[in-house]
C-alpha cells in the first residue's frame, strides 16, 4: 500500500437528538489496530452510561482491516451504516464510535441506520478529511561525533524527526515510504555504516 490515502485530519465529534434519543459521533486517526480499539475502548469507558456505543474502523494492515459491530442494537441496524459511511467516503486509518442515550421511542431499524450513519458523517465533517501518503517509521542510534551529520541528512530531507541525547544520539524518524529507504542508505553513507538503523517501517 504505497499510494496516497484519505484520512482524517484529526479527532472530530458531532452530537444531535432523534426521538428523545441522543446520539453523539466520535472519530480520529488510527494508524493500527491497536490505535483503533483504544480509541473505541476510551471512547466505550468516558461514555460507559451510555445505552450503546457503536465501533467501527478501516486500518489499512496487511492485510487491510475493516470491522463494525451492532454493540446489542438491533442486527445490521448500526454497525453496517457506520462502516458504510467510511467505505464510500474511501476513508482509512480511521476509528469512529457512535455513542446513543436512548429516549425511551424505538426508531427501528431503518431510523437507527440513518442515525448511525449520520453521527459517522457529521464527525467526519467535524474532523476534516485530508489525503495522506504512507510513511516508514525507523529509529537511528549514532555516537555523539556522528550526530551532527545525520541531524544535517535529516533536516534537508523530507521528513520529520526527534532526537534524544542519551549515552548516544537516537533519532526517531517518520519519512513517506517512496523515499525511505533512500534516505537509510544516505544515513549509513554519512555515517560509513557506523548508524544503528531500527524501525517497523509501517505508518
Amino acid at each position: 500500500m504505497t499510494d496516497a490515502f484519505r484520512t482524517v485530519a484529526g479527532r472530530g465529534q458531532a452530537n444531535f437528538e432523534i426521538r428523545g434519543s441522543e446520539f453523539i459521533g466520535h472519530v480520529a486517526p488510527a494508524a493500527t489496530v491497536a490505535d483503533a480499539e483504544s480509541f473505541v475502548d476510551a471512547v466505550r469507558e468516558e461514555y460507559a452510561d451510555a445505552t450503546h456505543n457503536v465501533p467501527a474502523y478501516r486500518v489499512r494492515a496487511d492485510p487491510f482491516r475493516e470491522y463494525e459491530s451492532d454493540a446489542d442494537e438491533p442486527a445490521g441496524s448500526a454497525g453496517k451504516p457506520a462502516l458504510n459511511v467510511l467505505q464510500q467516503e474511501d476513508i482509512e486509518n480511521v476509528a469512529a464510535v457512535v455513542t446513543r442515550y436512548y429516549g425511551g421511542t424505538n426508531l427501528g431499524v431503518g431510523g437507527l441506520a440513518r442515525a448511525y450513519s449520520r453521527g459517522v458523517k457529521e464527525a467526519l465533517e467535524e474532523a476534516g478529511i485530508v489525503e495522506e501518503v504512507p510513511h516508514e517509521r525507523f529509529s537511528v542510534t549514532v555516537d555523539y561525533d556522528d550526530s551532527g551529520s545525520v541531524r544535517s541528512v535529516l533536516e534537508s530531507a523530507d521528513c520529520e524527526f526527534d532526537a534524544a541525547y542519551e549515552a548516544e544520539v537516537t533519532f526517531a524518524v517518520r519519512a513517506p515510504e517512496a523515499s525511505a529507504a533512500q534516505l537509510r542508505d544516505r544515513i549509513r553513507s554519512t555515517t560509513s555504516g557506523r548508524a544503528v538503523l531500527d524501525g517497523d517501517f509501517d505508518g
